[in-house]
């Protein structure tokens, strides 16, 4: 294929005499991020799909952007995360567009959870709720800070946490805010964002937002997205996920308690409406609470059916539709009398209805993930179809509770709260019919994309052909780092099967060698919270400090890993993406078992059956390269930067005892291997050194690559 004119420009200026190597100090020229730039150009050109993996240190980040800037066309970048969103339009952004000399205007856009509502702020004013003094103390440099922001953006309020509960207290949701019949609407830090995203020709969202959109879920932003010519999907890994969420449906219990205590606030506005809403308002929130009691027997997570096998479960649910229409009545006359009365009703009749289709007592939403059509799906739109006699195969019963074909109803239970859910089994369908009413170029890239160098699992998942009239090009760009020099990975010997008891106890063993050899400096990544803590115990008499994840915050502990030098961390899956420790400070990964889904997830499981059903293998197309994927992410953790040297340690006995494990192996960079703790040793003590090693597996000779020295 012929590259085009904005290949051959972009290529260009990642080049050894292009802009950005004149612009920026310490630029290195990379041919794997050319190639995946001028990948990336072609696709903007033909208005196509590209799905590309970039191996870490290709700079897929300068890769995507030199094209959007220099294709002049409105380009809407999502990432995987607010920080991620928050480095790129702040760094990045402005690097690449100084370097180009191009005058394109940018914007940061993200969900209104994120930016400062002026009504609810001056509604919480007037309470005297606040949990601590220290709370109280915040909330008032909130409102000083108010007085002061230009963006309303709560990042920048760098002393507030994500999980504040001041922040629904001076946040916005969906349903709770008044729109044009606000009285602070001519100064909504919403509506304003969203007026720069439309003026601008570069828009950095976060892919909650995109995909609250897509969903038609607009929060306000509906005007932005559709009139973009290009959108770039980075962490494009995370997007079948969270789609799901997104075409899904969910009730949990903060928003039936904040809708109750928004409903007393409104009181203050009309005085007289307070003797009759306080009764059904306290009803509300004492029925949540009766509600999660009434689970605390059941398992943390689990199907729609396995909660109504419950008599008092299902008692407490027609409490809260009984105490939601009490509710409605009272809050219907008074709607006229201001404006955040009816938002109250519009939200308490919405609730009523999302908990009628979730129990099965309503009419079903219509619901995207049952449409199958379209080639590229074929697997999962099979399943999706077959699907309608119950995802977990147990009953007719639970046949008749899951209302949409296609979706599981489930509930997941926390401390204080609950979550119930429908998830559509498949997104693949609605997600290749936004982008084909775009008619937009659409590229999607991570770093962990390929199981095994191939990428069918995610074109199916997102609903990309790779065959056909108007096939999607996959890149695989590999990482440029010197694997040989820089990386060694070691599989003890003499593990027993993961499944037997003393797995853990003998797993530590087997690293506390590796441990000392490297003087801690360690993530030590596990595929349970069991494991985990029993880990902890066991490790604590080590001469490295140790950091336990649930013991602080996962940012507070990253600040203590870094800062201690030859830590210890010990962590479950959410330190498997997303951790960025260059240097010294990691030079070790250990991953305990293969990363196999949760057995107690019910979408998983659904998920697995519906495959079944479909007369697919749930381990070969699902289980298998999920598993594949997160072991990539938790071994990404390793190797950030050309100067970084470290070992990653895969201690489950299946990489060389099954089969499958090949398929682990050969998904990774290309690090040499072995099996031997003297080479662990010589690593650390001759660094710079080429690691030259022979590797054998113990049985199973599909699972034995070639040595990759």
């Amino acid at each position: 294929m012929t590259a085009s004119r904005l290949a051959d420009a972009s290529r260009a200026a990642l080049g050894a005499d292009g802009e950005l190597a004149r612009a920026l100090p310490g630029f290195a020229v990379r041919e794997a991020q050319q190639d995946l730039t001028a990948a990336i150009a072609d696709a903007f050109d033909a208005r196509g799909s590209l799905l590309a993996e970039a191996g870490t240190g290709t700079g897929k980040t300068y890769a995507y952007l030199v094209p959007a800037l220099l294709s002049g066309r409105k380009t809407i970048i999502s990432t995987g995360t607010r920080a991620l969103q928050d480095q790129l339009f702040h760094r990045d952004l402005p690097r690449v567009r100084d370097a180009l000399g191009v005058g394109l205007k940018s914007a940061l856009l993200k969900g209104r959870a994120n930016y400062l509502c002026l009504y609810r702020m001056k509604q919480a004013q007037g309470e005297a709720r606040f949990p601590t003094r220290d709370h109280a103390a915040q909330f008032q440099r909130i409102v000083a800070w108010s007085g002061r922001t230009r963006m309303g953006d709560l990042a920048e309020l760098e002393a507030l946490p994500d999980d504040s509960p001041l922040v629904p207290m001076v946040t916005s949701t969906a349903e709770n805010c008044l729109g044009s019949e606000c009285p602070f609407f001519g100064d909504c830090f919403v509506v304003q964002a969203r007026q720069r995203a439309q003026a601008a020709d570069i828009v950095v969202v976060n892919h909650h937002l995109l995909l609250a959109d897509l969903a038609l879920k607009q929060e306000g932003f509906g005007e932005i997205l559709p009139g973009a010519q290009a959108f770039v999907v980075d962490e494009a890994h995370q997007l079948p996920d969270l789609a799901a969420q997104f075409f899904g449906e969910n009730l949990s219990a903060r928003p039936l308690v904040e809708l109750a205590r928004d409903a007393l606030t409104e009181c203050r506005q009309v005085p007289s409406a307070l003797a009759s809403v306080q009764e059904p308002a306290r009803e509300l929130e004492h029925c949540v609470r009766a509600l999660r009691a009434a689970m605390d027997p059941l398992p943390l997570r689990g199907t729609r059916q396995r909660a109504g096998e419950l008599p008092e479960v299902e008692d407490a649910f027609d409490a809260i539709a009984s105490a939601l229409q009490r509710l409605q009545a009272v809050l219907a006359p008074l709607a006229p009398a201001a404006p955040g009365f009816d938002g109250c009703l519009a939200r308490a009749r919405e609730f009523e209805a999302r908990l009628q289709r979730w129990r099965g007592d309503g009419t079903d939403a219509p619901s995207d993930a049952a449409s199958t059509d379209g080639p590229e799906a074929h697997r999962d739109s099979a399943a999706t179809a077959d699907a309608h006699g119950g995802l977990d195969g147990r009953s007719a019963g639970d046949r008749a509770a899951r209302r949409d074909a296609g979706s599981v109803l489930w509930y997941e239970l926390t401390a204080r709260g609950f979550r119930l859910s429908r998830t559509p089994l498949d997104v693949s369908t609605p997600l290749a019919e936004h982008r084909a009413r775009s008619q937009a170029a659409w590229v999607f890239t991570s770093a962990t994309l390929a199981v095994n160098g191939r990428f069918e699992h995610y074109a199916i998942k997102l609903g990309l052909p790779l065959g056909g009239a108007s096939p999607t090009r996959t890149l695989l760009v590999p990482s440029p780092f010197d694997w040989p020099s820089q990386a060694l990975c070691y599989l003890p010997r003499g593990l027993p099967d993961p499944t037997v008891r003393h797995y853990n106890e003998s797993m530590v063993d087997k690293v506390r060698p590796v441990l000392e050899a490297s003087g801690g400096r360690a993530f030590v990544l596990f595929a349970s919270h069991r494991a985990l803590r029993e880990a902890a115990e066991l490790l604590r008499d080590g001469p490295w400090p140790l950091f336990v994840q649930g013991e602080a915050p996962r940012s507070v502990l990253l600040e203590r890993f870094r800062a201690s030098g030859n830590g210890v961390l010990l962590g479950a899956a959410s330190f498997r993406e997303g951790v960025d420790v260059a240097g010294d400070a990691l030079s070790v990964v250990v991953i305990d078992k293969l990363p196999f889904g949760a057995p107690d997830d019910p979408v998983f499981e659904a998920r697995l059956d519906a495959i079944r059903r479909a007369g697919g293998n749930p381990f070969r197309d699902e289980q298998l390269p999920q598993a594949v994927i997160a072991l990539k992410q938790g071994a990404g953790r390793l190797i950030r930067s050309v100067g970084d040297r470290g070992v990653l340690v895969l201690c489950d006995p299946r990489l060389v005892s099954k089969s499958y494990g090949s398929v682990f192996l050969n998904s990774l960079p290309p690090l040499p291997r072995s099996r031997q703790l003297g080479d662990v040793a010589a690593f650390f003590a001759a660094p710079g050194a080429p690691a030259s090693l022979e590797f054998a597996g113990d049985a199973a000779p599909a699972a034995t690559p070639e040595t990759s020295a």
